[in-house]
């Protein structure tokens, strides 16, 4: 029988946690306040005049260079007061009491102070603060001097997002007090930029001339070298005589006149392009710019052809409906020529079509344009000079060698040189300038050979061939990069990529997507790559799969909510606010 006393001893036996969840904040509350009181402090920080004093163990608990000050046994651990040069003191007292309260105020007078403050206290949280404020306040006004700053602070994701920034939003800020205060080598970099959104090459040229002519004296002399950045064949005929060649600084430069002789002639001797650099011709686009994705026609989950039209906003994550095509369209061309989506041809589930509809994204509406001259599906879209090249396919009876360019000037459809092989179910991409078509299959064989159209002398030429075969697979280009994903090889549906690399001249595997994808669509937007349903062997896919080439990883996103795979896609840039 037990008694009351071994019952007792049985309960001290027994473990009991008692706990006061915000004792720790209400403590440094405490300490903030006997801080302000000015007791018990045991050390006095200077900065000039000004002195500010606060315990060495609040300091140490919160600040990491004052932790490895004064548990290290550096000569201050020991000292009384405490020297603190090179930081501005309005900085040093606001980070001193975040040290007690968790909480800085940050506005535009005091972001650079706290950040160059907060780089040398170590104070990682508050200079990751710091670069967020700047980062979501950048302007045309400022972004110059926000990229220089992040620079010299060594923060890189603010950096990163300055000269994004100034790439998107040139024009605007090549009207800033900044850019005409530029040093010589950063405007020789910036208008040798691919990534320059502009509207047309005058606007360039416009930026420098405004740049050169605000410091004459000393400017005068790099015009040559500036115009020899600026890609003066792009420029209009028209600009180049009345604008460019009419310039007071132009005229009596004999190296400039060169240089628009050499613009001139472009446009009056095409058969000179292929001499020219590739650079001089090659359209800048701005990959940074979130375009938005359509997805086009395609197939349900029965095989039937459908007329259906999505769009994906990559920012958001979600997929939505808009106005559907005329004509119901799987194995689809599609392609953007200034912010107009054209859907080219296809299978409406019992013929090859001819037919074109253009869809205005504003209007939310399609209407038809001029027709091709062979009826065709399976075959790859590019665009080159504000002109749309279609790429063999299938015409119902064989594949296709033939290739036609539409001029929507015109609207008329021409017949240019052949492929040097038939090619259905081929990747197209424009890289370099140049329209490459890679992979497909004639009907008795699948390649895994390359070729690509030079435009200016229309002549087919051969490339570097791709690692595997493959046929249905997605093609896409991202700035020095083509790559291709997917596809079916003849024995099995595949995942694995490949990427060429115009340094290396060579392809080289790249990790492969999570999906088996054939009948894939790959395009490319704000720095990534899409890859857009597909067929996994089984089943038709409504999945997206995003690979980011900073991380080399593919990520799944949205999938597509009324399609199952077989589309077509064309990417229409949205313009930066």
């Amino acid at each position: 029988m037990l008694t009351m006393g071994d019952v007792f001893c049985e309960e001290l036996e027994d473990l009991v946690h008692f706990s006061v969840q915000d004792l720790p904040a209400r403590g440094y509350v405490v300490m903030e306040e006997i801080r302000r009181q000015g007791k018990l402090c045991d050390v006095t920080l200077k900065v000039g005049d000004h002195k500010f004093s606060a315990h060495r163990i609040v300091l140490a608990a919160s600040i990491p260079y004052f932790h490895a000050m004064f548990t290290n046994d550096m000569v201050e651990c020991k000292q009384d007061e405490i020297l603190m040069q090179g930081m501005d003191p309005s900085a040093l007292e606001a980070l001193i009491n975040f040290a007690y309260s968790g909480h800085v105020a940050i506005d535009q007078q005091n972001v650079q102070s706290l950040l160059i403050g907060s780089s040398f206290l170590q104070l990682q949280n508050v200079k990751d603060a710091c670069c967020s404020f700047l980062q979501e306040r950048l302007h045309p006004k400022n972004c110059l001097g926000v990229r220089q700053f992040a620079e010299t602070m060594m923060c890189t994701t603010l950096y990163d997002s300055a000269n994004s920034y100034l790439h998107q939003h040139f024009v605007e800020v090549s009207l800033s007090e900044e850019f005409l205060g530029l040093r010589t080598e950063e405007v020789l970099e910036l208008v040798g930029c691919d990534e320059l959104n502009v509207k047309a090459e005058e606007q360039v040229f416009e930026a420098v001339l405004a740049w050169v002519h605000h410091d004459r004296d000393h400017r005068e002399a790099l015009l040559p070298e500036l115009l020899s950045k600026i890609r003066l064949p792009l420029c209009r005929p028209q600009f180049l005589s009345d604008r460019v060649q009419q310039d007071e600084l132009v005229r009596c430069c004999h190296k400039c006149r060169d240089l628009v002789d050499e613009a001139k002639d472009f446009h009056l001797m095409p058969e000179r392009r292929p001499h020219l650099p590739i650079f001089k011709t090659r359209q800048r686009c701005c990959s940074s710019i979130t375009g938005l994705i359509y997805a086009v026609g395609g197939l349900n989950s029965s095989g039937d052809s459908l007329n259906v039209v999505e769009v994906f906003n990559p920012i958001d994550n979600f997929w939505e409906r808009c106005q559907p095509m005329r004509t119901a369209r799987s194995r689809v061309g599609v392609a953007v020529v200034n912010g107009l989506l054209y859907a080219i041809g296809g299978f409406d589930g019992q013929s090859r079509l001819s037919t074109v509809e253009v869809y205005n994204p504003e209007m939310d509406s399609w209407t038809r344009v001029s027709s091709m001259n062979s009826q065709r599906s399976a075959m790859g879209t590019a665009v080159v000079d504000g002109h749309i090249y279609v790429c063999g396919g299938y015409d119902g009876k064989s594949s296709l060698n033939s290739v036609e360019c539409y001029s929507p000037e015109i609207d008329r459809w021409t017949v240019v040189a052949e492929m040097s092989a038939s090619r259905s179910a081929a990747g197209v991409t424009v890289f370099d300038g140049r329209i490459f078509v890679s992979g497909g299959h004639d009907g008795l064989q699948i390649f895994n050979t390359v070729e690509y159209y030079n435009h200016y002398t229309n002549r087919w030429h051969p490339a570097m061939a791709m690692l595997n075969k493959r046929c249905r697979h997605g093609a896409a280009s991202l700035g020095s990069h083509m790559y291709v994903a997917g596809g079916y090889d003849g024995s099995g549906f595949l995942s694995g990529a490949e990427v060429f690399s115009s340094a290396s001249g060579q392809w080289s595997l790249l990790v492969a997507m999570s999906t088996r994808r054939s009948r894939v669509s790959l395009v490319s937007t704000s720095g990534c790559l899409y890859a857009v349903g597909g067929y996994d062997g089984q089943s038709n896919l409504s999945s997206v799969e995003m690979y980011n080439p900073e991380t080399n990883r593919w990520t799944f996103m949205a999938p597509m909510a009324y399609h199952e795979g077989g589309v077509g896609v064309g990417c229409i840039p949205l313009q930066p606010v």
